[in-house]
Parts: C-alpha cells; sequence; structure tokens
C-alpha cells in the first residue's frame, strides 16, 4: 500500500527508525480522485503523529489509521447542526487567466485584497478582477501583488518549478530541520492522556499550525492559541480550535506579557516568515533563554532558504507555484488549473508538526522547522498509487455520538482517524470556540 512507502519518507524525515514504521496499520480500500497520492500522504501524515504519539506514551500494540476517516478529516471533521459554516473564500480569491497563463489571488485577509486591488486597479469585483487580469503576464502580476503586500502564485508545472531557484532551494532541503538542545524529556503520567500536564503555545493561523495544535489538544495538551486583536477566521474557527483556549495578544505592544506567557510553556508552535520574530525582538536565542529546554517548531510556505523564503504563501499558493495545480489540469484534461481534492500540504504539514513536537518531548528541547513547499515536494516522491475506487460517503455512524455545543450551535464531529489497539487515541476536553474568548493567561 502506497500509505506505508508515504509513512516511510515521513517517518524517515522525522529521523525515525524504518522498522518502527511496522506498528502502524492502514485500513479501509480507496482514494480521494487526485493526480498525486493525496489520501495517502493524508493516512501516513496521521499515522507518523500516530507512531510518535506511541512513543512517547509507551504504546507498543498496534496502531491503526483509517484512511477513509483521514481523508475526511483532511477536508473537514464538522458537520454544523441547524447552522451553517461561512464561506471559505471571499469573493475576490481564485483562479485567473492572465496574457500567458495562470494566476492565483488570494484576497481572504483584507490587506492582501487590497494589495491586490490596488495593483488591478479595480473595485471588489470578481468580473472587473478577471478583466484586468487578463491584460497581465502572470508572473509579472504575481511580483507586483507580492511586492505590494499581497498573495499570489502564478501556476508553474513541476518542471518550471524544478528549475526556479526557489523550487531547486526547496528541494535541497531536508522534510524536518531539527536541532536538538538540552532539556528534560517528558515522562507522562498517564499514557491514555501522554500529554496532560503539557502546555502549547500556538501562534498559528490557516491551516497547518492549527492542525497541529489541535492533535496535541486531542493528546490531552493545554493548548493557549494566541491571534493578533484584529484577527478573524470565521470559516475556520469552528473546525480547528479543538480542544483550545483562544486569546488575542498584540506582540508589538505585549512582548513582555508574550515572553511570561513562554517562560511556562513547554512547546511553541508559530507559523511567522522566517525573520517575523527576530523584528519583534523575539528570535530563536531570546526564546530559549525565556523557556531552557523548550521544544520550538516553526513553519512557513516556500521554504527556509532561496529567493522566496520570505514570501507570503498558502496551501492552494504553493499548489499553484510547484506545479501541483498544472499537474492536475493535464491529466484531467481540464481549460484551468486543477487543484488537489484538499488543503492536503496544509493538514499533512500540521501532522508532521505535531510528530516533531511529540518527538521533541520525548527527546528533550529542539528547534524544526517545516513549509508547505517542503510537504508539497513530499507528495511528489510519494509512488504514484493505482487507481483506486471513491471511497464511501460518509454517514452519521462516522461521527461522535454526541454533539459538540459551540458557541455557533452544535456540530457532529467526526470520529478519530487514529485508533490504539482499536481504542480511539484521541480526546479532546473543550469544544470548539470563538477566538479572543478566553484571557492571555494559562488555564489553571
Amino acid at each position: 500500500m502506497r500509505s506505508d512507502d508515504a509513512l516511510a519518507l515521513i517517518w524517515s524525515g522525522l529521523g525515525g527508525a524504518a522498522d518502527d514504521t511496522s506498528q502502524v496499520r492502514f485500513t479501509a480500500e480507496g482514494a480521494m480522485p487526485s493526480v498525486y497520492p493525496t489520501t495517502d500522504l493524508a493516512a501516513a501524515s496521521i499515522g507518523a503523529a500516530g507512531l510518535a504519539l506511541a512513543a512517547l506514551a509507551g504504546h507498543r500494540g498496534e496502531i491503526a489509521v483509517d484512511r477513509r476517516l483521514a481523508a475526511a478529516w483532511f477536508l473537514s471533521s464538522i458537520r454544523p447542526q441547524g447552522w451553517q459554516v461561512p464561506p471559505t473564500w471571499d469573493a475576490v480569491a481564485g483562479d485567473y487567466q492572465g496574457a500567458d497563463g495562470w494566476i492565483r489571488l488570494h484576497t481572504n485577509a483584507p490587506h492582501h485584497r487590497r494589495a491586490a486591488l490596488a495593483v488591478l486597479g479595480t473595485p471588489p469585483e470578481r468580473e472587473a478582477v478577471a478583466e484586468a487580469v487578463r491584460g497581465w503576464p502572470i508572473e509579472a502580476l504575481e511580483s507586483a501583488v507580492v511586492e505590494a503586500g499581497g498573495a499570489a502564485a502564478a501556476m508553474r508545472s513541476a518542471a518550471a518549478w524544478a528549475a526556479h531557484p526557489q523550487g531547486a532551494a526547496v528541494a535541497a532541503e531536508p522534510l524536518v530541520w531539527i536541532e536538538h538542545h538540552p532539556g528534560t524529556p517528558h515522562r507522562p503520567a498517564d499514557p491514555a492522556r501522554p500529554l496532560a500536564g503539557i502546555r502549547v503555545l500556538d501562534l498559528t493561523r490557516i491551516l497547518a499550525g492549527p492542525t497541529a495544535t489541535r492533535f496535541l489538544a486531542g493528546c490531552g495538551a493545554t493548548v493557549l492559541r494566541l491571534d493578533p486583536p484584529d484577527w478573524q477566521e470565521m470559516s475556520l474557527a469552528p473546525e480547528v480550535t479543538l480542544g483550545k483556549h483562544c486569546a488575542r495578544l498584540d506582540l508589538r505592544r505585549q512582548r513582555e506579557v508574550f515572553l511570561a506567557l513562554l517562560a511556562d510553556a513547554d512547546v511553541l508552535v508559530h507559523g511567522y516568515r522566517p525573520g517575523a520574530l527576530d523584528g519583534l525582538g523575539l528570535d530563536a536565542e531570546t526564546r530559549r533563554r525565556a523557556r531552557p529546554g523548550l521544544v520550538d517548531v516553526s513553519l512557513d510556505a516556500y521554504g527556509w532558504t532561496g529567493p522566496w523564503a520570505g514570501r507570503r504563501g498558502f496551501d492552494s499558493l504553493i499548489q499553484m507555484s510547484s506545479g501541483i495545480a498544472e499537474a492536475g489540469m493535464r491529466a484531467a484534461g481540464a481549460a484551468k488549473p486543477v487543484p488537489l481534492p484538499a488543503q492536503a500540504l496544509d493538514h499533512a504539514t500540521g501532522y508532521m508538526i505535531a510528530a516533531t513536537v511529540l518527538r521533541g518531548l520525548a527527546q528533550g528541547g529542539l528547534r524544526a522547522r517545516l513549509s508547505l513547499a517542503r510537504t508539497a515536494q513530499l507528495l511528489k516522491e510519494i509512488p504514484a498509487a493505482e487507481a483506486a475506487p471513491a471511497f464511501a460517503p460518509l454517514d452519521d455512524a462516522d461521527y461522535a455520538a454526541e454533539p459538540e455545543h459551540t458557541a455557533w450551535g452544535p456540530q457532529a464531529r467526526l470520529t478519530a482517524p487514529l485508533r490504539f489497539d482499536g481504542k480511539p487515541a484521541l480526546r479532546w476536553a473543550r469544544a470548539a470556540g470563538p477566538l479572543g474568548s478566553v484571557a492571555a493567561l494559562w488555564p489553571e
């Protein structure tokens, strides 16, 4: 099964031994339709997090990953009851045909939308944007939007990305860069809740980091998510805040408050671009002094070396840049970009972050870095899977029997795709909640 091959690649990238992966068993035949083995990436990344959790908890029995449920969690783990999740994309975001190819504009954040519209000189109307984009060479527009503070990606083929300086830089990077630091290994008091007593400070947003910290919360960790005063994720908060305490903090004005929180943390997960925290006086050495033995894991979009290391990026943009959307278009014989069936780079990177944290806690302190672009490279390295039938549709039996009561209304949550000896390996103590709903303090 290609999920085993994918797990071997991920576990090796985490510094694990090849023999360890025999503990993991993948179940459920089928796959999401995709030009690349997206389902295998989903199952393997969850399997890697499960393997790291088992090692920390001292679990020597079977680790089972349901591939069908893994794929479903990569799409959405919730089913609202009597209410609707707001649209994922704003009215302008999407793929547009330029003078010589396709480009994607990512405009969900207001400042990114303003930047794109300022470059194009149009109102926030899709038809007007499409008309303006048609007159631009796609790489010129990509550069102009990025330089204006926006987020965009021209569609490239896999070959063009491999020849691009950033593509070459990413290919040369490790899947997970790890630097070990002296620290005291965590020894769980309760194997059923291995991260009980562990405090995780979460400085991440859409979508990889929140996926990682949701998993850690399911292992028993206390997760405190910190967002800027004006940040919102209306469509994603019900999905990713499960198990977390969500507060607001302005790092520019409340640096000392953050350092005090960090001093009592065991883990820091952050998704700022390279150098961003340094500019706030929160560089790696400062963080290490504030909390010796910290497990400090960071992620970015386009990698940590190369000319685009500091570029803004999201899963959908990486799929355009790295050749994934172009490969999907060719395979489907379509007239426009065809991305993966899920934001798979985000989700897979999130589970690999969780695995990295768990291995760090088991071994003592570390610093680690991952990127969406390197996960895209991993996806291309997984051997192509044979054609497989689509999974059976989800039904009531796939969801928890009791609804999750949230500020938005009740919602059903998918059962976890990870089991140890037939029992769910994850359990969350808090329902999902709005951003900024608690004070920026560690809960008692």
